[in-house]
């Protein structure tokens, strides 16, 4: 369980140290709007997505078992944040992060990361897509600049309301949106390796405070975002309120530690290298409660800004350290201009980041899969949808593991009734 920094660190030298710095600074770039948005779209403060990569993805690299990982606020965890807050507020989000902290640090100190090859992988694909469409949708109204005053969290009744307030869409907000997310997809295929995202969003959002087109802003939603963390604090936690948050404890904790090992396994294959995975899940659970003492929000590994950090060449943790520490001095320095930054072009990013976690170059191979995992992956994704992700995966879980023992031809109890 011993962090890979401390591995890395022997022979450490100035070339390497010049790559990381570069890598860091890339994946700082793409981290710092996916941050915004995914704080926003979580019914957040924007500046809780900041504080979340600089702590949580700090703490990820430190104390990690990845060469690697980059950590902080990911898409995974916006619909159960969304709902957390939605039920108990902001401080029940702290009380929860902080205990599915806990949980991943008992998890790790047992060694259950070698426990994430039960999890049936139709099931990680359902409910991966399932929050995609979820996130996707809860971008409508953003990218098209529609007058919803609120729109609820159930998907259902989300697009009744969507469809309802479908004339006042809003053509400014359309165009700013649908040009942000073109740029993303041109420069991500011509420059791989240069920050795109960023770019991107700072171009549109430039047009809109030069031509001062009617479409909102994170400034004018949300005012002036804070330019240094807070002060760590601890919120009111009583075991009324932590019996009650429990389930949601669990939630994160599971999407935590699931995120992380498939990230950490994605960047084991770009690099052929072998990350260590209980390591792992002590670093995401001290993320999560370092994150929820500085008011932040669940973070875990990032598949995609893990692997942005590989292709521009970061080499150790300290790519991941760096990432952290430039997203604090942007912080610092330019938290005003983040006010700038257009909605519609933030809920464009996050509609292309949905597109991406669903994975559509996996969809013909699911087609070719067993008829049982295809309605193990359909019935994980509707429930993720329309029902609740804890029982999405609970469900889902328990159906998968009773299909791998049907499988593997377990013989029949003898257990016999009772002789009365």
């Amino acid at each position: 369980m011993k962090p890979e920094i401390l591995t890395t660190l022997p022979g450490y030298s100035r070339s390497l140290f010049v790559q990381d710095v570069l890598a860091g600074l890339t994946v700082a770039m793409v981290a710092l709007p996916l941050s915004l948005a995914i704080a926003i779209a979580s019914g957040a403060d924007p500046a809780k997505g900041l504080v979340t990569a600089i702590v949580a993805g700090f703490l990820i690299s430190l104390l990690g078992g990845s060469r690697v990982q980059i950590g902080g606020p990911t898409g995974a965890f916006i619909v159960v944040v969304f709902g957390v807050i939605a039920e108990h507020g902001y401080d029940g989000l702290v009380i929860a992060t902080m205990m599915a902290g806990l949980i991943l640090l008992v998890a790790g100190f047992f060694r259950a990361g070698n426990l994430i090859s039960l999890v049936p992988e139709p099931v990680i694909n359902g409910f991966t897509i399932g929050i995609a469409i979820i996130i996707a949708t809860s971008q409508f109204k953003d990218v098209l600049g529609l007058q919803a005053d609120h729109v609820p969290a159930e998907f259902i009744t989300k697009i009744e309301v969507l469809w309802a307030a479908r004339d006042t869409v809003s053509g400014a907000a359309a165009l700013i949106g649908m040009v942000t997310m073109v740029l993303i997809v041109v420069l991500r295929r011509a420059f791989p390796r240069f920050p795109g995202l960023i770019v991107a969003v700072a171009l549109t959002s430039a047009v809109v405070a030069l031509a001062a087109l009617p479409v909102d802003t994170i400034g004018s939603r949300f005012g002036t975002l804070p330019n240094s963390l807070p002060w760590p604090a601890l919120p009111d936690i009583s075991l009324g309120r932590m019996i009650e948050l429990l389930p949601s404890a669990f939630v994160i904790a599971f999407l935590a530690g699931v995120e992380s090992l498939l990230s950490a396994m994605v960047a084991d294959r770009m690099i052929e290298g072998r990350h260590r995975p209980n390591a792992e899940l002590l670093a995401q659970g001290a993320a999560n409660i370092g994150s929820a003492l500085f008011g932040g929000m669940p973070a875990t590994g990032a598949i995609a800004r893990t692997a942005t950090n590989v292709r521009a060449g970061g080499k150790t943790p300290v790519a991941g350290l760096v990432h952290a520490l430039a997203i604090l001095v942007v912080m610092m320095v330019a938290a005003p201009m983040a006010g700038y930054l257009a909605m519609p072009a933030l809920a464009g990013l996050l509609i292309l980041t949905a597109w991406n976690m669903s994975e559509p170059h996996k969809w013909r191979g699911y087609l070719a899969q067993r008829r049982s995992d295809q309605f193990l992956l359909l019935l994980t994704l509707v429930l993720t949808v329309v029902a609740d992700l804890a029982v999405a995966i609970g469900v889902g879980v328990t159906l998968g593991l009773a299909l791998r023992m049907h499988r593997r031809h377990v013989p029949p109890s003898d257990w016999s009734g009772p002789d009365r």
